[in-house]
């Protein structure tokens, strides 16, 4: 069976590239009726956030990639938190320690500052571990460890010879055995490094393709030597690209927002987001650009996979979330969807009927759900702010408002077969072209020259609303 999973850190945001990864991994699972895991690695204590956990957990399941097993879901290899299975690291150290395929390492900080720093005047290129502990007697070891002195254990690795990595995309890439480190497995704290549990876990959980971002492909020939050392298989290794920034630098919040709880707070569209994700480095065959999960998984192929570096263009999804809202949601799914950004704002709508009508009305204008509550806040409230450019043409027209006020009152409704006749009619009266007249009108009503059409608002806003709004601007700017 196919088994995937990812492994993100609660350091921090949920982070879009969490999203990106777990994309991949999800629908190569699901496209082999396999397994999708979710583990959280957090043996790194000093970037631990106890919220992040919550919060990354939560995002899979808003975007839409449940998990089949995970610290929620639960499952045949729980825990998946690995600070709750430092007892099954430790385990695993052991076994290497007596296999002699590791070894402990009591290297104070002090000494270990001191020795790259003479290294480094001595002009070593390689300022890594010096091994000073390799091959010292493992009876000692065990005695200063068994007394509680502070210390490491490092892997052995091999000093000639070269590791392969196997890598999906890339074919073979060669590290030289030579130019490694002994790296740390396991820390002073007890905690293993991300190196080993990372390793241990995948073999244990069953993984049997690790698909991750292409940082980590110069740790890789490590992982390898750690699955050697316990005598087992390799899992498929895939490197995926890393999402860019504009300026093709690795994607980071200090260039962009990279946290998808704030794409859901502004609005942005789970389904929209994930089909975005999906043209990172990956398309449909049949070259079109919107797509479902359901689609990839028919689709994917890890091979066709391109190795550019993709570009996170937050144009280019705004662009995407609006297609989904013009296009793909249906009217009422749309109304659910903005109902929560309206309760947000404190705006209340008299039916489900005029809240779709709005929507309706809108739907051209609006790439989030976010931008629809600030773009439409003149059909739900009063207390709309008045735009500069519409100021200036509500003051064009402020002499004539007076009167035309006073002809909409004799109509009987807001309807366009009751206002468009007067509309013309009063523009020919005064001897000016239509906008003269519908510009100041418009801004009057909504404070903006940028909404839908004149008689959308006039219908919507009803007689009652559209004098009062008058009745304001008259009084407001007509003597001035």
């Amino acid at each position: 069976m196919v088994v995937t999973r990812i492994a993100p850190s609660p350091t921090g945001d949920p982070h879009v590239g969490t999203a990106y990864q777990a994309l991949f991994n999800y629908v190569f699972a699901k496209q082999h009726g396999g397994k999708f895991i979710v583990r959280l690695e957090d043996t790194d204590r000093s970037r631990y956030n106890p919220t992040s956990e919550r919060r990354i957990l939560e995002m899979l399941e808003w975007i839409g990639l449940s998990p089949d097993e995970s610290p929620t879901k639960g499952g045949p290899n729980s825990p998946y938190v690995q600070s709750q299975r430092l007892h099954i690291y430790r385990q695993h150290v052991q076994m290497l320690l007596e296999k002699g395929a590791a070894y402990r390492a009591f290297d104070t900080p002090e000494e270990l500052a001191a020795a790259r720093e003479a290294a480094q005047k001595a002009g070593h290129k390689e300022q890594g571990y010096n091994r000073r502990y390799r091959d010292y007697p493992v009876e000692e070891a065990e005695r200063r460890a068994a007394a509680g002195e502070p210390h490491v254990v490092r892997l052995k690795v091999p000093l000639e010879g070269k590791t392969i990595v196997h890598d999906l995309l890339r074919g073979p890439i060669e590290f030289d055995n030579a130019a490694m480190d002994d790296k740390v497995i396991l820390k002073a704290d007890g905690y293993p490094t991300y190196h080993l549990a990372a390793m241990v876990d995948d073999h244990l959980m069953g993984v049997t393709h690790v698909i991750r971002a292409e940082e980590w492909i110069t740790s890789t020939p490590f992982h390898i030597l750690i699955l050697r050392a316990f005598g087992w298989e390799e899992p498929v290794w895939c490197h995926t690209p890393l999402l860019r920034n504009p300026d093709k630098s690795k994607l980071s919040k200090r260039k962009m927002d990279t946290s998808v709880d704030s794409y859901r707070a502004q609005g942005f569209l789970p389904e929209a987001l994930l089909n975005y994700l999906g043209t990172m480095a990956w398309s449909m065959p049949d070259g079109r650009e919107i797509f479902s999960v359901q689609d990839m998984i028919e689709h994917f192929s890890l091979e066709r996979i391109s190795l550019g570096g993709p570009v996170f263009d937050l144009n280019k999804l705004k662009w995407m979330n609006g297609k989904y809202i013009r296009e793909v949601l249906t009217l009422d799914d749309l109304a659910e969807r903005v109902k929560p950004f309206l309760e947000r704002a404190g705006l209340a709508y008299p039916s489900e009927t005029y809240l779709k009508q709005v929507l309706e009305a809108m739907r051209a204008r609006f790439e989030t759900l976010q931008e629809f509550v600030d773009k439409s806040l003149y059909f739900f409230s009063e207390a709309y702010p008045m735009q500069e450019k519409a100021l200036a043409k509500l003051q064009e027209g402020a002499a004539f408002l007076p009167e035309l006020h006073e002809q909409l009152s004799r109509l009987p409704d807001m309807l366009q077969d009751s206002t468009e006749p007067l509309l013309k009619s009063f523009a020919e009266a005064k001897g000016v072209k239509a906008a003269a007249v519908m510009q100041p009108l418009r801004a009057a009503l909504t404070g903006s020259l940028e909404t839908p059409g004149m008689f959308d608002i006039l219908t919507l806003l009803g007689k009652e609303r559209v004098l009062k709004r008058l009745e304001r601007a008259v009084a407001t700017y007509t003597s001035q």
